[in-house]
């Protein structure tokens, strides 16, 4: 198989999928935590160890660290039309201890965590004296770490072309970076020699 046809297959068959969403936003509101821990079910406080309350949301599945001063961090959503979905779900719950958030809360992306596959088997040990900005321990783990500066985002790269990409802020950042690793990789892999 020749070099061109090895990055097609690479192109056609990349592929990824949002695993994890991290979204920040400020209900710009105080929120008696105590309170909200003493009246709603689905929440964890416990002050002394963190001074936010973990609130979870069962649909979409998700969890939020509420902080007195209003401000929110939500974690495991897939998409941020979901991020939208729970800011909402917990602003209801809010309204039940008469915290009445009057504004549209802004959601900023803070971090998008997607896997996917480049569907070819990887030498990593190749990879790694080829590539800058890698680090690979197979005694420590199994992956390759590859950071990209521009656009920024980490990769997890597996000898079996499985990967994990973290960092990147929204969907155009992900996708072009996994451009941006694509093309690395095939630079890498026309000197490699089997």
């Amino acid at each position: 198989m020749n070099f061109s046809n090895i990055l097609h297959k690479m192109a056609a068959k990349s592929n990824y999928k949002i695993q994890n969403i991290v979204a920040t936003t400020s209900l710009e509101k105080p929120v008696p935590l105590t309170k909200l821990a003493r009246t709603q079910p689905n929440t964890e406080y416990n002050p002394d160890t963190f001074p936010g309350l973990v609130l979870r949301i069962k649909e979409p599945k998700s969890a939020v660290l509420v902080f007195s001063s209003g401000n929110l961090v939500c974690t495991g959503t897939k998409s941020v039309s979901q991020v939208r979905q729970v800011i909402e779900a917990v602003i209801k719950q809010l309204r039940k201890i008469n915290v009445n958030v009057t504004i549209k809360p802004k959601i900023t992306v803070q971090n998008i965590v997607a896997s996917g596959t480049i569907d070819l088997k990887l030498n990593l040990n190749f990879l790694a004296l080829e590539m800058q900005n890698t680090e690979y321990e197979p005694e420590q783990f199994p992956g390759l770490v590859y950071k990209l500066i521009e656009p920024n985002a980490t990769f997890l790269l597996f000898s079996n072309g499985k990967l994990v990409c973290t960092g990147t802020k929204n969907k155009q950042q992900l996708e072009s970076s996994m451009i941006q690793l694509l093309k690395d990789v095939k630079i890498a892999l026309k000197n490699y020699k089997k």
